[in-house]
């Protein structure tokens, strides 16, 4: 088939742009067997497997499997594939949710899940050094022994430098921050296999530009983050957690702004709508009552934890908050946290055979109880299951539609609400996500939260990965046939 010429490569040499359609260059395919051997695949259910994430977003998969086990053989396999100008997707566990992992113009699929040595534990200094692959599960239990933790904790099973790349939070972002503030130095392999370390140790730096804050939530578009630098914190002498349930989401949205306002330093305050109470009952057999409810957890010493939740309960009784209930015994934290983490699937789970569309947006905390007022009728409207659940301490909400993926008259529906929650946040001075990313997904709406910003990001894209080889089709706008 007669390759398509892309507008960069008007000397009608092949690009990218005709990966998909060729298949892999058999050069390409025999130097990348000879170096990984049997960890070079191209069967159909792994390149499948490697060409999709959790959310409603098609399979597209890549036209092989890499599976790397150091630095140095993910440089080999980009080096090799900038020589044949083949798109290269980075990819960690497959939890993404906005099309990050899809192999949009073909290529290699670069799978970094063997990657899983911690490199070293400083106690003194509060940091480890973690290869990608490393998930923030295994670290944790490495780290049992040493009095330490890694907070930063989206919920499903992700990998270090997955979460990196993507700008990752989740539910202790309130109090500890999200990987922006957590990751203290990376090691990235560039676009022509190059490999570079973007800082030290030190907690701060004035040295030039920030590569670090860079490649955090660059979402492999220009370098593959193959280690990781991060902080790590001590583990709370006390741990309580309580629920509280209101009689509408208004008021439970309204104190959470208050307790902000307030300066009480909780780690964790996550809102779950009615429906989201439902679908958690349902799913993971619990017996909350079905109204918006919200979770908190509290870190610190026995006193201000004490301290701590009971200004928190004298404030949501003032917003009518009632039975707030303690979940002192780790046992029935764990549970608890872990029907939360678990949303997407009970979400799933209430309309057999559909896939959920996840989408989030964040805005300032002030703005918050009008912004998801603002959104309710759209939800009430909706053919479908819609369940709402937040990071509220942040101003961050999500939306999970369980919808037909094969309906276009759902997905329809399902892209209008998408579009309103979104153009709703930005008009507040929001931002369309504020932890699942951009991928593909919502590369139409940067344009309108950044403006001129994106000629920069295009800028800057151009100068690290000149053959947008690396993860092409993500995060900017596609203006490209």
């Amino acid at each position: 088939m007669e390759a398509l010429t892309d507008p960069e490569h008007q000397d009608g040499s092949p690009s990218i742009l005709s990966a998909k359609r060729r298949g892999l260059p058999d050069a390409l395919a025999a130097a990348l067997q000879d170096l990984l051997g049997n960890r070079f695949s191209t069967s159909l259910a792994d390149r499948e497997h490697h060409g999709r994430g959790e959310s409603y977003h098609p399979t597209e998969a890549p036209e092989a499997v890499c599976r790397a086990l150091s630095t140095e053989e993910v440089a080999d396999i980009v080096r090799l594939c900038a020589l044949h100008r083949t798109p290269v997707v980075a990819f960690g566990a497959g939890t993404s949710l906005e099309g990050h992992v899809a192999a949009r113009r073909g290529g290699v699929c670069l799978d970094l899940g063997g990657m899983t040595r911690i490199v070293a534990v400083r106690p003194g200094d509060l940091d480890c050094t973690v290869e990608a692959g490393v998930t923030r599960q295994q670290l944790n239990a490495y780290l049992r022994d040493t009095g330490l933790f890694f907070p930063v904790d989206p919920g499903s099973e992700c990998t270090i430098g997955g979460m990196a790349a993507t700008r990752a939070s989740g539910t202790n972002a309130v109090r500890y921050g999200t990987m922006r503030e957590n990751v203290l130095s990376l090691t990235v392999v560039l676009s022509d296999g190059s490999i570079v370390r973007t800082s030290g140790r030190a907690r701060k730096s004035a040295a030039g530009y920030d590569l670090t804050r860079l490649f955090v939530g660059s979402e492999g578009t220009l370098g593959i983050i193959t280690e990781v630098t991060i902080r790590l914190y001590g583990v709370p002498e006390t741990i309580a957690s309580a629920v509280c349930a209101f009689d509408d989401m208004d008021s439970a949205v309204a104190a959470v702004t208050a307790i902000i306002q307030c300066g009480i330093p909780l780690a964790r305050i996550e809102f779950m709508d009615a429906r989201a109470i439902l679908a958690t009952n349902r799913h993971s057999g619990l017996s909350y009552r079905e109204t918006p409810t919200l979770f908190f957890e509290f870190h610190g010493s026995a006193a201000a934890v004490a301290e701590q939740a009971e200004l928190t309960r004298e404030m949501v009784e003032e917003f009518g908050g009632s039975e707030f209930q303690w979940a002192s015994d780790p046992d029935d934290r764990a549970r608890l946290w872990r029907a939360r983490h678990n949303i997407h699937y009970a979400i799933a789970a209430m309309r057999p055979n559909s896939r959920v569309w996840s989408t989030d947006v964040c805005v300032p905390i002030s703005a918050l109880s009008r912004c998801m007022s603002e959104t309710w009728p759209d939800i009430e409207a909706a053919p479908f299951f819609i369940a709402t659940v937040g990071h509220v301490g942040d101003g961050n909400f999500h939306l999970g539609l369980a919808i037909d993926p094969t309906d276009p008259a759902e997905l329809e529906v399902a892209e209008h609400l998408n579009v309103r929650l979104v153009r709703r946040a930005i008009a507040m001075d929001g931002t369309c996500t504020g932890e699942h990313g951009i991928g593909y997904g919502k590369a139409k709406f940067m344009e309108l939260e950044h403006g001129g910003g994106v000629s920069v990001m295009r800028a800057i894209k151009r100068a690290l990965d000149p053959e947008d080889i690396l993860n092409p089709g993500k995060i900017l706008p596609d203006n490209r046939p």
